[in-house]
């Protein structure tokens, strides 16, 4: 069995997993203040893990002054699109991109950042198809 678990450097790791918790309603299965962060969703599935800038010299995540996110793309499929949306707007996210219908998959969507600057973009669940 394979399963890829994403890791994304953050400024401050409890203050983020709060962040997604907030938006998207995932819990951190780590201890506060441990500088790592393994964020589950509602059914338990890892969703995310969030890493302290920095911390234990992992080539990557070594250096803060970088752009956050070149070349990364937070994908996320759900069918609450509109809660994740009323959500990041009461929360004071800038959205990036307004709901609208992506040509490619016929599905909602919207695009927003989180507090480190990684682009998310929220869709209506689909599978992929090839």
């Amino acid at each position: 069995m394979e399963k890829l678990d994403t890791i994304i450097a953050v400024k401050d790791v409890d203050s983020s997993a709060n962040w997604y918790s907030k938006i998207f309603g995932f819990t951190n299965a780590s201890p506060p203040g441990h500088g790592f962060a393994v964020l589950k969703s509602p059914t338990g599935e890892i969703v995310l893990l969030l890493h302290q800038w920095e911390m234990d010299h992992h080539p990557t995540l070594e250096d803060a002054t970088i752009t956050a996110g070149n070349g990364l793309l937070l994908y996320f499929r759900t069918d609450k699109l509109q809660s994740f949306y009323e959500k990041a707007k009461a929360a004071g996210c800038i959205i990036e991109e307004d709901i609208h219908v992506n040509p490619k998959s016929g599905k909602r969507e919207f695009a927003f950042r989180d507090p480190d600057g990684y682009y998310l973009v929220v869709s209506d669940f689909h599978e992929f198809d090839n």
